[in-house]
């Protein structure tokens, strides 16, 4: 997987000298100020010598009374947890916990690895049919396309199954392969991602540097983050993000992020890693609490577009907009192609896209994210910005299947 980002002083009434290193972490030093002599007797001393010698007596008489005490006492029996029998607990996990949505999940997660002529590529899956079918990222199994590659998966149950890739899709991350003779597996639920709400609580599952089975839960931290991911080549990948701060590292990819229910709702793809400045598919760094998920309404669809065709088209507006470009507080449009739903609409070069619908658009990463994220002959809505800063709205139909 890749990586999808102060103290008080203590305060004294006492003078502290400047340049004694120690004051702050060991109190006031001795200054003039504190050693001076009264200008005139005082009773103080005596009072707090009183107090003093008042709580030495006191603490005396209490250990005497104490010790006089324990003499008269019956002895107690003498308990060893040691020697207790072990004790199970007869509870079950309430719906909704984390380990009644591990033990509900966790069967239908795999581990995968690619042993391809680059090396050993490891990550996650969820079963998406009886059959064999599973889900997984595209870096996870590209490999796998290679007739010299050799893909192995592992259940569950710990059982070890040969598996053959289907295809995947580069842009999108998103990749299918099916393991060879199995029959009636358990197979995950879809959730729809359209629902998801910030704060609600999310389960991660997945294979973290080949720790499999591994089940960590955090919350949905952001919806619509445009997050792009090199795929090696010069090629990245681009998604519309669900962020959680649920660990996810090296090796979940692929796998599942689902919702208290148990249901798919992301599938865990980037994590941002301090050690490499940014985000990516694997990071040295692990999990800064920064990961992001692909939308599992967005999967679910070009998995089944992947096994169907053999490939993925997402709905498109027939605009170019420039992925460098910045400071324009929007998607600045760099042409519009002959014929699309853009140029239907009356798009022009120069204008910049501000919003979809009630989205706003702040970058051409959001603007394609967004966009690939509506469905097929869907119309939308744009706000957009004329070179002379004057807004208009317009209505385009995307792009068909």
């Amino acid at each position: 997987m890749s990586t999808a980002y102060p103290p008080q002083e203590p305060h004294g009434t006492a003078p502290i000298p400047v340049t004694d290193p120690y004051a702050t972490a060991y109190g006031p030093t001795v200054t003039q100020a504190n050693v001076e002599k009264p200008k005139r007797p005082s009773v103080w001393p005596a009072v707090a010598a009183a107090v003093v010698t008042s709580l030495i007596v006191g603490a005396g008489a209490g250990y005497v009374a104490g010790s006089a005490g324990s003499g008269n006492a019956q002895q107690s029996e003498t308990q060893n947890a040691l020697e207790q029998p072990v004790r199970e607990s007869l509870e079950e996990a309430p719906d909704g916990s984390v380990e009644k949505v591990a033990a509900a999940v966790l069967p239908t997660v795999v581990s995968i690895e690619v042993q391809g002529t680059r090396g050993v590529a490891e990550g996650s899956g969820s079963i998406i049919s009886s059959d064999g079918y599973v889900l997984t990222n595209h870096h996870v199994i590209e490999a796998g396309a290679s007739e010299q590659s050799q893909i192995t998966v592992t259940l569950n149950d710990g059982s070890r199954h040969p598996a053959t890739y289907v295809a995947s899709d580069v842009n999108t991350d998103i990749g299918v392969l099916k393991i060879e003779g199995v029959t009636d597996l358990p197979v995950i639920e879809f959730g729809d991602s359209d629902s998801l709400r910030v704060g609600q609580q999310v389960v991660a599952v997945g294979s973290p540097l080949g720790l499999s089975a591994t089940v960590t839960s955090g919350i949905v931290s952001a919806l619509n983050r445009p997050v792009r991911a090199g795929q090696g080549g010069g090629e990245s990948s681009l998604m519309d993000g669900i962020q959680t701060d649920a660990a996810i590292n090296p090796g979940n990819s692929g796998g599942p992020l689902v919702d208290m229910q148990g249901r798919l709702i992301g599938m865990n793809s980037v994590i941002a890693s301090l050690s490499s400045g940014g985000f990516g598919r694997s990071a040295s760094g692990g999990s800064i609490g920064l990961g992001f998920a692909i939308p599992s309404n967005f999967a679910q669809r070009v998995a089944q577009q992947l096994i169907e065709r053999g490939e993925a088209t997402q709905p498109m507006l027939g605009v170019q907009v420039s992925v460098l470009e910045s400071g324009t507080d929007g998607a600045l449009i760099s042409g519009v192609q002959p014929g699309s739903p853009a140029e239907a609409a009356g798009l022009t070069a120069g204008e910049t896209v501000t919003r979809l619908n009630d989205r706003l658009i702040d970058s051409a990463d959001a603007l394609i994210a967004a966009t690939r994220s509506r469905g097929f002959g869907e119309t939308v809505t744009l706000e957009v910005r004329s070179p002379d800063n004057s807004l208009r709205t317009v209505d385009v139909t995307l792009s068909s299947e």
